[in-house]
This record gives C-alpha cells, structure tokens and sequence, in this order.
C-alpha cells in the first residue's frame, strides 16, 4: 500500500474539467428548445405594420407540403417536420447536428387577422407570412362634428 501526498489542486482542476465537460454536453443552440410536448421551437422574426403582420420563419430541410399554419383568433401556430436521412449500410456518422423531427410555434398577435387575403411564401427554407389586420383593428380617426357646437350657439343665443 502506497502513501500519496494529497494535492488540492488535482481535485479542483477536475471539477474545472467536469463542469466544462457539462457545459459543452448539456448546451442548447436557440430554436431547438423543446416545448413541453416534445416538440422543438422554431425560431421566428416578426414585424408589424399600420396594416399587416409579416412572419418570417427559419425552416432549413423542411418541404412545403410538411408545413401547417393555422390560425385561430389571433393566435398563430407553424408546425413542421422534417425528416431525417436513411442511415445507408456501410455508412458510420461522425457528426449529425442538423436538426430532424417535428418542430412547433404558436405566437398571440394580440389583433385581428384578416385570414382571407393571407399570404405565405416558402423561399429557400424561409417560410413567409403576410397577415393583413382586420379592417375593426384598424386605427380609426374620429372627427369632432359641429352640430353640438350649432346647439351651443344657439341656445346661448336665444337667451
């Protein structure tokens, strides 16, 4: 039996090393953030206008017809799935981090969408949404009309 000195450095440098090692296992790259149904998240960019919602959404791999979009109030929700490449015989992977399965986002606009003259364009894996506002979520402006201000006059007047 062998008498070790004790190095306290020997064990802090392995704890370094396996919270390192943690880090680098349990990483997460945004959009592949699974929902709570096993789904992942699509990452998305949206914009609005006086008139019109526009979504953009990254969906490399992904063919139109496996692309859903519904909308249900003002609520919008993309679903997708892409497949993944048969492993072939004689073939040994290396490296598969492209992404495979089915993704989902749901998002609330928070106004009225007119569903009618909706728009999409899929470009290069780029999903494309033109959501025009309901014409009742449209600003409004209301005039003040003279008739109040007639009356006034005229009951001032009369006196």
């Amino acid at each position: 039996m062998a008498i070790e000195r004790w190095d306290p450095f020997r064990d802090a440098v392995s704890l370094r090393d396996a919270v390192n090692t943690l880090f680098q296992e349990s990483f997460v790259r945004p959009g592949s953030v699974p929902n709570t149904n096993g789904t992942a998240s699509l990452p998305l960019d949206i914009c609005e206008s006086e008139n019109e919602f526009v979504i953009r959404a990254s969906l490399p791999g992904v063919k139109p017809d496996d692309v859903q979009i519904t909308l249900h109030g003002d609520t919008l929700t993309i679903r997708a799935e892409a497949k993944a490449e048969e492993e072939k015989k004689g073939e040994h992977w290396h490296l598969r981090e492209r992404r495979f399965g089915s993704f989902q986002r749901s998002v609330t606009l928070g106004t009225p969408v007119n569903t009618e003259k909706a728009d999409a364009q899929y470009e290069h894996g780029v999903l494309t949404l033109r959501l025009p506002k309901a014409e009742e979520a449209k600003p409004r402006q209301i005039r003040i009309g003279g008739s109040r201000q007639a009356r006034v006059g005229q009951e001032s007047g009369s006196k």
